[in-house]
């Protein structure tokens, strides 16, 4: 079952799903290198050079339109399926890139990158859903950190095309991956699991055989595991006792008020909570700050390129462990890395204020910094995404992911807008020592209540909750 013959359809459907998170990472990194051609004299808006507000209110709206996106778009998933919503994604994602070459003032692309920004949200919502649907066990963790392995791989791309040519030629590049994305995906079928839930079962075999590649064999020829998949879908009701029962009522607070649902609903606050919470995320939009407060020389387009570089290897490293070492292993070396890389950069910091000399130790706070993103880039801000998707039970997994993914997004703007406010009232020492406990707190959520899915079934891991 593990051939590579076997899942290369659930790779492929993997990969290109996650085409379309490229683009959004590129709306992340777009704005490193474009506020450096917007914000100058040269400016070629009508409005003149973006001011320092403007810029921030430009790079924070793609948060506001994937708050906006996620509910949306994961509401569209349970009504016409996964892979339509996905295929929906399209749009905006289009629509915000060709409206960055067009917009002539600062209203006008805080308006196209809010749209862009839907997309986002609709991406970090419908596929891990997608993915963990269609996934076998054992790559099931692989095709999830495809996600925000995409998603930096969408980073380094804006930052090096920003490199070489002007904001507007960046954004039509690529705007051509919304193209590319919907002509790949395209010819992939729904999961089975949501044309089960549908009572389309003959479609749900069809797609599990597609994935599965066993379209040619009979029933009989097959193994135990997938003969035990197919009777699923072909006998829905009988599928209760391995708690998968097919219910497509409409989903309701009661739903929530089981004990397994509760707590995979706390655990999946508990992860969210802590992927915002150390400071990783909300820190990169302020990556030269912080650089140059470290008494870096280094270019501000140099910089970006060398904290993307960091987080693609460390995405990267994501899925090659993923199924070796498991989730709950990388999220709490992840977590406890954070925080002894932020108790590094913090030190300094106070050390400096104190008036000490620290030029032979500049280089510190920076190796600290980029290993804090190496090693969250494999954990903490990765494995969340896949670990919600697979303890929320199948009836309430889209509603649930919902009001989970909604939650981190309205935190990631209020972490972004907040951070120079505590600099400026605390100092860079007492805001990242404040991360580093958030961090600790994590990593011991994580060692209490995080469960380990490695290589178990969605029923197994939800019996065991």
């Amino acid at each position: 079952m593990n051939k590579t013959g076997d899942v290369k359809f659930q790779y492929l459907a993997g990969i290109f799903a996650n085409i379309v998170t490229i683009s959004f990472g590129a709306y992340c990194g777009w704005p490193s290198s474009s506020f450096l051609e917007l914000g100058s004299d040269a400016s070629p808006l009508e409005t003149g050079a973006l001011s320092e507000q403007d810029q921030g209110n430009v790079a924070s709206v793609i948060s506001l339109g994937g708050l906006v996106g996620n509910v949306f778009f994961l509401w569209l998933a349970d009504k016409i399926g996964r892979r339509r919503s996905l295929l929906l994604l399209a749009v905006p994602s289009l629509l915000g890139w060709i409206g960055i070459p067009l917009a002539r003032n600062p209203t006008q692309l805080i308006a196209v990158r809010f749209i862009g920004g839907t997309a986002g949200g609709g991406c970090f919502g419908v596929i891990p859903i997608y993915t963990a649907e269609l996934a076998e066990d054992s790559v099931r963790g692989i095709l999830g950190t495809l996600l925000v392995l995409s998603c930096n791989l969408g980073v380094i791309l804006a930052f090096v095309l920003g490199f070489y040519f002007n904001y507007a030629t960046v954004a039509w590049i690529v705007s051509a991956l919304s193209v590319v994305f919907v002509v790949c995906f395209w010819f992939m079928p729904e999961t089975p699991q949501y044309l089960a839930q549908h009572h389309k079962l003959q479609e749900a075999e069809k797609a599990l055989r597609y994935y599965r590649n066993i379209r040619s064999r009979a029933s009989k020829e097959l193994s135990e595991q997938l003969q035990l998949e197919l009777h699923k879908l072909r006998a829905p009701e009988k599928a209760e006792e391995a708690c998968a029962d097919i219910d497509d009522t409409p989903v309701t607070w009661h739903d929530f008020a089981n004990t397994k649902a509760r707590k995979a609903c706390f655990i999946g606050l508990g992860l969210v909570m802590a992927n915002q919470a150390c400071g990783c995320f909300a820190m990169l939009s302020y990556t030269a700050l912080i650089f140059h407060m470290s008494g870096s020389s280094l270019p501000p387009a140099v910089c970006a390129i060398i904290v993307g570089v960091i987080q693609l290897v460390g995405s990267y490293v994501a899925t090659l462990l993923v199924e070796r070492a498991g989730r709950k292993l990388l999220l709490l070396i992840s977590a406890v890395g954070i925080c002894l890389s932020q108790v590094v950069m913090g030190c300094h910091s106070y050390v400096k204020v104190l008036g000490h000399d620290t030029n032979g130790f500049d280089w510190v706070p920076i190796a600290a910094f980029s290993f804090m993103l190496f090693i969250a880039a494999w954990g903490l801000l990765s494995l969340p995404f896949l670990v919600i998707s697979e303890i929320l039970p199948p009836k309430i997994r889209s509603t649930g992911n919902m009001l989970l993914m909604s939650l981190l997004w309205g935190l990631s703007v209020f972490m972004i807008k907040i951070l120079p406010l505590m600099t400026a009232a605390w100092g860079m020492h007492g805001t990242v020592l404040l991360f580093a406990c958030c961090s600790l707190c994590g990593a011991v959520f994580i060692a209490i209540f995080v469960p380990e899915t490695k290589g178990k079934t969605i029923e197994t891991i939800l019996a065991n909750l």
